[in-house]
């Protein structure tokens, strides 16, 4: 079969992995002149089925008051028109309720847990060299608040059978030596030890690499126009280089996705949420950490990747905007500094952003759509990396006739079809 794949970031080139490894003709349109030059390219390098939920949960809209009016805050939304925001977070709220929260979390948990198992056998199949650690996650309480609040978070963690552990400061300190130097800011931590770390960038690269060899072609610099419809299938994908033909199409194009769908009468409720990174070289590695720390107040994570301190975090609401916000890499640096001071040259630090694919439900959006040869794969917000070996299984199985190895309820489009409440926004 004839597939062809729209997007090189790692859920596209994870899939074209996939379904290459199947046999399948398979060729990727991409308009950066290479892999992961977009949102998988300097995330915060986390993959954290332990952290798989949705923004959408009771209490939310307290919260997120409470973050606006903070110094460093982890949610900054841009006061300007935009009806598209508007509508995607009357989405959101509407889903701010136990039994949504519970429905939705089931979802993300189940993708995020296979894909990681997912993950290990791609590592155990193939070499790739991505500064991968199996140490878990760390999410740092600097306040008895934080540590009361855990037990709500404990018992969902329970319930869908998420391993856990309990730290006291002591406990930080033994998994994360140099937080020894700052101790009397810490009061305790929850350990994730399913979850990983890695650079998204270097795997999307390799697997890239991996699909190549076996027959996947990467055409880069393509200016992907349209998908050109006849009746219920998609008979061609018009680019600035031509027309590609095909037997199938996945569009893995992140926050974009929307834009080429809307004319199709898709109406796909995804948003670009901005996340910013910073990369830092170490200098100290005996004050730099040796997994990633989740910041809790500040909602920042702070990972090790080889020799190199990746920071990530912050939820920007504005719109398609790339622009660096010198107040967001403040935020990033009193995090990292504050935690991890002398670790890392802080003078050296490369400084990056990137859009998010965030759907409403937090669930991102895997599957058919009514056009019978059109597939998704998008919407998996700040879990991208988390969720893409199993995001690519789970697509190669489909197109190829198999049951997927789990339940696949409620990840396609289809779950938004009785919505009217969204329309994809305009690209400013």
């Amino acid at each position: 079969m004839k597939i062809v794949i729209l997007g090189s970031g790692v859920i596209g080139a994870t899939a074209a992995y996939y379904l290459a490894r199947d046999g399948h003709d398979v060729t990727v349109l991409e308009r950066q002149a290479a892999p992961a030059l977009e949102t998988s390219h300097a995330n915060a390098g986390e993959v954290s089925p332990g952290y798989a939920a949705p923004w959408a949960a009771p209490g939310l809209l307290f919260k997120a008051v409470k973050w606006l009016l903070m110094t460093h805050r982890p949610l900054v939304v841009w006061p300007r028109p935009d009806p598209a925001l508007v509508r995607w977070a009357v989405q959101l709220l509407g889903q701010c309720n136990a039994a949504s929260y519970e429905r939705n979390k089931a979802r993300m948990v189940r993708l995020a847990e296979y894909s990681r198992d997912c993950l290990r056998a791609l590592r155990a199949d193939l070499p790739l060299a991505y500064d991968a650690r199996t140490r878990g996650t760390m999410q740092l309480f600097r306040t008895m608040a934080q540590v009361e609040a855990t037990a709500a978070d404990i018992r969902v963690l329970e319930r869908f059978g998420v391993a856990w552990q309990r730290l006291d400061r002591e406990g930080c300190i033994a998994l994360e030596p140099a937080l020894a130097r700052v101790r009397e800011k810490i009061v305790g931590g929850l350990l994730l030890p399913g979850d990983e770390t890695g650079d998204c960038y270097k795997f999307t690269v390799a697997i890239a690499n991996h699909a190549a060899r076996r027959g996947a072609r990467f055409r880069f610099g393509v200016q992907i126009r349209a998908l050109r419809a006849n009746g219920d299938a998609i008979e061609a994908v018009d680019t600035d280089q031509g027309s590609e033909v095909a037997d199938r199409y996945v569009v893995a194009l992140g926050s974009y996705t929307p834009l080429l769908l809307q004319p199709l009468g898709l109406r796909l409720p995804v948003y670009p949420v901005k996340g910013y990174s910073l990369t830092v070289p170490i200098t100290d590695a005996a004050g730099a950490p040796e997994s990633t720390v989740m910041d809790e107040t500040h909602k920042v994570a702070v990972t090790r990747l080889g020799d190199r301190i990746r920071v990530g975090g912050t939820a920007e609401l504005a719109g398609y905007s790339l622009a660096l916000r010198e107040a967001r890499r403040r935020t990033l640096e009193h995090v990292v500094s504050d935690l991890f001071p002398g670790g890392g040259d802080l003078r050296a630090a490369t400084f990056w952003t990137g859009l998010r694919p965030m759907t409403p439900d937090g669930t991102p959006v895997i599957g058919p759509t009514r056009y019978r040869n059109l597939w998704l794969s998008t919407g998996h917000g700040t879990l991208g990396w988390t969720m893409a070996a199993g995001s690519g299984q789970l697509l190669a199985d489909w197109l190829g006739g198999r049951n997927p190895a789990i339940d696949i309820e409620g990840l396609a489009l289809a779950r938004y079809s009785g919505s009217r409440a969204f329309a994809s926004p305009t690209h400013r």
